[in-house]
């Protein structure tokens, strides 16, 4: 069964930096795609950082790129994904999913709604101003 549980999230002032991490285990695909959407209250789900991990090839949301890096412990399998220079309008809910999927898929904006893909439940990042 495949599991994914997020923590590290949390308030932080703009400008400032958080890490949130998602451990991953029961997924036995060795081609899949790893990554970071997020929901903001009253917002529509955004995807915000992906990594295939058969390619290595990584993905950015044009709102983050710069500021947001995703990276993998391939000894732990856990997914990261360090936040720098918060917004406010960084402020969200943020989920790390999991997909067997292409590396060419996974560099879409929404590969994480395909069917069967996995989520997490969760972790809340709040940036004040």
């Amino acid at each position: 069964q495949v599991q994914l549980v997020e923590s590290g999230g949390g308030s932080v002032q703009a400008g400032g930096s958080l890490r949130v991490s998602c451990a991953v285990s029961g997924f036995t695909h060795s081609n899949y795609c790893m990554g970071w959407f997020r929901q903001a209250p009253g917002k529509e789900r955004e995807g915000v950082a992906s990594r295939h991990i058969g390619s290595a090839s990584v993905y950015y949301a044009d709102s983050v790129k710069g500021r947001f890096a995703i990276f993998r412990d391939t000894a732990k399998d856990n997914l990261y994904l360090e936040m720098n220079s918060l917004k406010a309008e960084d402020t969200a809910m943020y989920y790390c999913a999991a997909d067997q999927t292409s590396s060419y898929d996974c560099g879409s904006a929404s590969w994480w709604r395909r069917t069967g893909a996995h989520w997490g439940q969760g972790t809340q990042v709040i940036v004040s101003s």
